[in-house]
């Protein structure tokens, strides 16, 4: 999906399969409560219904006062980490 097609619209509900709604919904909601959430796996799927597998960090952020005033969310592509794995596990 291109910046254009995504912006202004909620992640949890467009675009995370119905398995996994509930769950990284709770790693948003628990990071906008001041929580961290360290290393969630889960997967995206492209336009064309490729599945991503997805390592997802969310951190509060804290402005200067103390007050939580956002949530840092990092998605990284762990796709080829988890093959690999696979792979590993296949040939033993």
């Amino acid at each position: 999906f291109g910046k254009d097609e995504v912006m202004g619209r909620n992640l949890v509900q467009e675009f995370i399969s119905a398995e996994f709604k509930e769950s990284v919904d709770a790693v948003l909601i628990n990071a906008l409560k001041g929580h961290n959430t360290a290393n969630f796996e889960f997967p995206l799927y492209t336009k064309d219904g490729r599945a991503v597998e997805v390592l997802l960090n969310a951190t509060p952020r804290i402005d200067s006062t103390g007050k939580l005033v956002g949530v840092v969310g990092v998605g990284q592509d762990i796709t080829e980490k988890k093959q690999a794995e696979f792979e590993l596990t296949r040939v033993a």
